[in-house]
């Protein structure tokens, strides 16, 4: 059970973008179309899971002075390893539109609050199920913007045209501005069913 309410803070109580509205950098960045942004999800959240688990395990051999560098090397190697993936197996377009955004993953404040908050003072198997639901909520904000971005913007989901009709685009959606848009619909319609329901302490 205590694992299923890890899972549930991550993707739901907790979301990294909805609720804490974390990580905005990439969510401006890569969500302008839906491959993109879960290409972008789920590379963070194995980059996540990976560096909780050795995290984890060696949190007692390192003093608080040098725990945060410490961090910094694991999480940049962990980094390099998918980095190297992506450059190998990933479509070109795909490694190109994620650009600097992946070598960013070593400074992701998600990834470095989890490592401070929980991996470094919990054992091994929780340190991993914490960092997969944070990783999944941090990807499926990523994604539910990332559709909505290109839908509006570009009449596509996943690069497959939608609306054929280019007149009806919102080039907005495109944009940066775009992204703050799509989120603050999102939290506002989150918080409003909150209210509704009574879930919402004003």
């Amino acid at each position: 059970m205590k694992y299923l309410e890890l899972l549930k803070n991550g993707i739901i109580s907790k979301n990294p973008i909805f609720v804490q509205v974390l990580a905005l950098c990439p969510l401006l960045a890569v969500t302008t179309s839906a491959v993109n942004a879960v290409t972008m999800g789920l590379a963070t959240t194995a980059v996540m899971i990976c560096a909780s688990i050795v995290i984890s395990l060696v949190r007692r051999l390192f003093s608080g002075e040098i725990r945060i560098a410490a961090s910094v090397i694991i999480v940049a190697g962990f980094v390099t390893v998918v980095e190297l993936m992506l450059a190998a197996y990933a479509p070109p377009a795909i490694n190109d539109a994620l650009g600097i955004f992946i070598p960013l993953i070593v400074v992701n404040c998600i990834l470095f609050a989890r490592l401070e908050s929980f991996a470094s003072k919990n054992k091994v198997f929780a340190s991993a199920i914490d960092a997969l639901g944070m990783g999944l909520g941090f990807t499926l904000g990523l994604f539910t913007v990332g559709v909505i971005r290109e839908f509006l913007g570009s009449g596509s989901v996943f690069g497959i045209e939608l609306l054929h009709d280019s007149t009806s685009y919102m080039l907005i959606m495109v944009m940066p501005a775009g992204a703050f848009f799509t989120l603050g619909v999102i939290i506002m319609i989150r918080k409003y069913m909150q209210i509704k329901s009574g879930r919402f302490r004003r």
